[in-house]
């Protein structure tokens, strides 16, 4: 962490520093010594103070736990003047996820971060705390086998609940209509608890009754955070302020067009208003004809940043992570990743849809659609890195490039590589193929009728192969019986025989296969010599991916051998990376 040098005394600036080692997390003894006594203290105490928050720091530094964010003081004496002061509207959405807000001190740091970037005002849309989100799901499953109103109050999940939401409460010192209001909340979910128990069910729309507690605690606990420390900030869930979703899956709304205006209206400050900060619920919205809370399925949060930056018609949307951005490989198996300044919209999809954590591809179809919002991943611990912008491609621009795309270099190959790994691959060889219509038509229709994903696909005159979705419906790994009643099924269709394999990888290639003759020829020459032996290949039909089949066993080797041919190589006079050249 740095500070700057200014010409205040050295009481002023040590003020400043030990204000910020308070918001730091799992510092006790800092936390109480700056809430509960004077800076007047004799030098001596202050040095003695240091000492320890310097022993304090260097253990978390060792834990890589250190955030890089600018100085801030959290301090209700020295009230921060609300970011955007001279915007008369939002400029940008910031979306942080449930382990950034996961505790009280997790919620000082994004509020750091936040006030960081005094030149924006922003719309935060805010997940659930940590964990809250997997215990108010196991709320209602407990519930069923509770048999009373005292066995419901006693569940673990609802005890953790209530408790985390406390004490966060209580550390932030939140206002007493924000302790109301959320405690009413905590009452209501008990009482919607009691009803399951009461029923025996839990349906569709009370597993989304259930799970809206989250952020509907989480946005409320962190408005009034913000206040505290000065800032003039609002608290809005987003059902309440046009967030409208189809009715045919609550728990995966669809959302529809007439929630972009009606977030605009809602959103958008009436001349001469005061700078403001609005505080949104992510992943939740409202049924069109039911009126009930639905949630918005896998990635809700992040397709609420960017409907809402959609409706503002705002240039960018930041979504704030852990990382520099999205990198060249999965750093928890592959050393010597590197950031990547841009990706576009297909490019993302592609990564995100094969085991990438970067945004969900619903999430992205707001942005895709508006030609001039872009989204941005952040670094939450080095909040002054570009990170990397997901964004739109000019074709018609003089040079290929758009204002987004600027940072690529020109010549470069490969934006990323990805592995999704526990695949499943079926192997279908008939003879009724040859020179037949509809063969492929009645393979697919009983994988419909299963409900099963597919990912890669590779045809011949007498065979398709087929890798199958690990996570059936995002949700539970596929059952032997049910792969045996596939098999059964598809051997039915022609007169076929199918052969199942388990325990393969998918690794994708995700860049720019204008040049894909180069890719293969490098990427082939990289496993041949890791002694790496490749099942199947597919190019997807987005033009930016292509993918290769390999044993799980060998498919951390194959990515380290493609990313070390592509991103691997020093300059020289260089120890950096060159990005997929």
């Amino acid at each position: 962490m740095t500070t700057t040098t200014t010409t205040r005394s050295l009481v002023l600036r040590a003020k400043r520093f030990d204000a910020f080692v308070a918001t730091t997390p799992n510092n006790t003894t800092a936390k109480k010594w700056f809430g509960f006594q004077n800076f007047n203290h004799r030098e001596q105490q202050r040095q003695q103070q240091r000492q320890r928050q310097r022993q304090q720091r260097q253990r978390r530094r060792r834990r890589g736990r250190i955030p890089t964010v600018e100085c801030v003081v959290d301090d209700a004496r020295t009230a921060a003047a609300t970011p955007g002061a001279s915007k008369k509207q939002h400029t940008v959405v910031m979306k942080f996820g449930g382990s950034s807000v996961a505790d009280a001190e997790r919620m000082k740091e994004v509020a750091n971060i936040v006030l960081s970037f005094p030149e924006e005002m922003p719309v935060l849309v805010l997940s659930a705390m940590g964990k809250s989100t997997n215990n108010l799901l196991l709320c209602g499953e407990e519930s069923l086998k509770c048999e009373n109103a005292e066995d419901v109050s006693l569940m673990k999940p609802l005890l953790f609940v209530k408790t985390l939401h406390a004490e966060t409460m209580d550390i932030l010192n939140v206002d007493k209509d924000t302790r109301r209001d959320v405690n009413e909340l905590l009452k209501k979910l008990e009482q919607v608890c009691m009803g399951v128990c009461l029923m025996q069910e839990v349906t569709p729309r009370t597993r989304a009754m259930l799970v809206s507690f989250g952020e509907r605690m989480s946005t409320r606990i962190f408005a009034s955070y913000l206040r505290s420390r000065g800032v003039n900030a609002k608290q809005y869930d987003a059902f309440e302020i046009g967030m409208v979703t189809s009715d045919d899956d609550i728990e995966n709304g669809r959302v529809l067009p007439e929630s972009y205006a009606n977030l605009k209206q809602s959103l958008t400050l009436t001349d001469g208003a005061k700078p403001q900060i609005s505080v949104v619920t992510g992943f939740l919205g409202k049924g069109e004809n039911s009126g009930a809370i639905s949630t918005l399925g896998r990635g809700g949060s992040d397709l609420t940043a960017t409907v809402i930056g959609a409706a503002l018609a705002l240039e960018e949307v930041q979504v704030w992570k852990d990382v520099d951005g999205v990198l060249s490989a999965d750093p928890r198996e592959i050393d010597n990743t590197i950031p990547m300044p841009f990706l576009s919209f297909e490019e993302a999809q592609e990564l995100a849809y094969f085991g990438a954590q970067v945004l969900h591809p619903q999430a992205m179809r707001p942005a895709m659609d508006d030609g001039s919002l872009r989204v941005r991943v952040k670094n939450s611990y080095d909040i002054r890195a570009p990170g990397t912008v997901i964004g739109h491609i000019d074709y018609n621009s003089s040079n290929g490039k758009s204002d987004d795309e600027a940072e690529r270099i020109d010549d470069w190959l490969l934006t990323s590589i990805v592995r999704k790994k526990n695949v499943t691959m079926l192997d279908i060889v008939s003879t009724r193929m040859l020179g037949q219509y509809g063969f492929l038509a009645k393979v697919f229709a009983v994988l419909q009728n299963n409900g099963i994903s597919v990912d890669v696909v590779a045809t011949s005159e007498i065979s398709v192969s087929l890798t199958l979705d690990p996570a059936k419906i995002w949700s539970r790994d596929l059952a032997q019986e049910e792969l045996e009643k596939v098999q059964r099924e598809l051997e039915d269709v022609g007169t076929a025989r199918v052969a199942v394999s388990n325990g393969h990888s998918i690794v994708s290639l995700i860049g720019n296969l204008e040049r894909n003759n180069e890719i293969m020829e490098r990427a082939f020459k990289a496993l041949k010599e890791a002694k790496v032996s490749v099942k199947m290949v597919s190019q997807g039909s987005s033009k930016c991916n292509i993918s290769l089949l390999v044993d799980d066993a060998e498919g951390q080797k194959a990515v380290s051998a493609i990313h070390e041919e592509f991103f691997g190589r020093v300059g020289i006079g260089k120890k950096e990376h060159l990005p997929g050249m």
